[in-house]
């Protein structure tokens, strides 16, 4: 039950396209239910499977949909009559999911950690983060109650795993994931896409190519790295390519305008081409803290090149030492001084250590644990099932795909 999953792209939607032909391969058969235009079912693999329910934009973001109707993802949940539900938004979604009075087992993935992309953001630079907490208290136990709905709280970094742990939480646990096999490396690398980048921001090959990638929205702080390039070109010769969409896209364009030496280019949905741009790059920057796994810092990584990202959030788990840095969190001079501390290192010396270290976990890797995770967790459901007060789940329908 995918909330965040829209035709427009983003990390949730390469996820979970990842994890639809995955399934197939790992014996399964699986349903991805989400917000859409219109109800339709579209059979997208072997065993894969999209549904859609007719629902509402999201006012914020019109190129997302958000579930506003209970009973109709209780009846698509009937029809479908699976062994195993995942819930993948922390907000209503979970919580429909939570009372759903189906049998089987289910989990909450966290694809979103909103206390860091909001509360912590808006409020960090006034208060400790103990006293934000009791701000928010009410959403704590919104989550302490989503805890007791689910078998598992899945998260992708031991920083959230442990957060939630202390505010209660008691399934909440690290399975790590992992990057696309043989889609990102090294060996993609090319000097001629360097230097061509270089060129269209008015610089010669001398200078340092930074390349940022992800939706452009506020708790991804553009605007700061922007600024933070544009502090750091006074004294040297760096430029940033900034790849995306997103609602703030105009305002990042104008941004890049005034600074100079910046561009803000269109999502690349080519993933073959966003792998060889990754590895032509200096180094990848990142500028947000509430990342849940930053599967673009992992993408770098296996890419072999260094990483300047916050110290928080799951951006710095990707980082390896002696190739790249990371600077506090939310600071524009941090990050300048980390983007000018990157160039007197120097990027080639620190490429060569990314490069030593891009062999990092498969997205395979994490699919055979998390199906492993879920087929334990329906053993153990269907153990204490008539003691969950449910009744017997109806026959499957012809139609249905469920997880085996």
């Amino acid at each position: 039950m995918c909330a965040f999953y829209t035709p427009s792209g983003g990390g949730v939607r390469t996820y979970v396209d990842a994890k639809l032909k995955a399934a197939a391969r790992f014996g399964h058969e699986m349903i991805v239910i989400a917000p859409g235009e219109r109800d339709s079912i579209t059979r997208v693999g072997p065993g894969a499977v999209l549904a859609t329910i007719a629902s509402p934009t999201l006012p914020v973001d019109r190129k997302y949909r958000y579930f506003d109707d209970e009973r109709a993802l209780h009846r698509s949940l009937d029809s479908w009559q699976p062994d195993h539900v995942e819930a993948s938004s922390p907000w209503s979604s979970a919580t429909m999911v939570g009372r759903w009075q189906g049998a089987a087992s289910r989990s909450l993935v966290m694809h979103s950690d909103p206390l860091a992309a909001y509360a912590y953001r808006w409020l960090g630079g006034m208060m400790p983060t103990p006293v934000i907490d009791r701000w928010f208290g009410w959403f704590w136990r919104h989550l302490r109650g989503l805890d007791r709905m689910f078998d598992v709280v899945v998260c992708a970094n031991d920083n959230l795993a442990s957060r939630l742990q202390d505010g209660g939480l008691q399934r909440a646990e690290t399975i790590r994931m992992g990057v696309e096999t043989g889609q990102f490396s090294p060996r993609l690398r090319s000097l001629e896409l360097r230097n061509a980048a270089l060129r269209s921001l008015n610089l010669d090959p001398s200078a340092t190519l930074l390349v940022g990638v992800g939706r452009f929205s506020a708790e991804k702080r553009w605007e700061m790295v922007i600024r933070a390039v544009g502090e750091c070109s006074r004294s040297r010769r760096v430029g940033l390519l900034l790849v995306g969409d997103g609602p703030r896209k105009k305002k990042l364009e104008r941004l890049a305008d005034c600074t100079g030496g910046v561009a803000v280019l269109p999502r690349l949905s080519d993933r073959t081409q966003l792998a060889q741009l990754l590895a032509s790059a200096d180094a990848l920057v990142h500028g947000c803290e509430a990342e849940t796994f930053c599967m673009v810092a992992a993408e770098a990584r296996a890419s072999g090149i260094p990483m300047i990202v916050p110290d928080r959030g799951a951006g710095i788990d990707q980082l390896v030492p002696g190739a790249g840095f990371s600077y506090r969190a939310a600071s524009d001079r941090a990050l300048a001084r980390a983007i000018h501390a990157f160039i007197e290192r120097g990027p080639e010396l620190q490429r060569a250590a990314a490069v030593r270290s891009s062999v990092v976990r498969s997205i395979d890797d994490h699919f055979r644990d998390l199906f492993a995770r879920y087929a334990g967790l329906e053993e153990r459901h269907l153990e204490t099932w008539p003691m969950n007060g449910l009744s017997e789940p109806a026959v499957v329908p012809e139609h249905a795909a469920v997880m085996r």
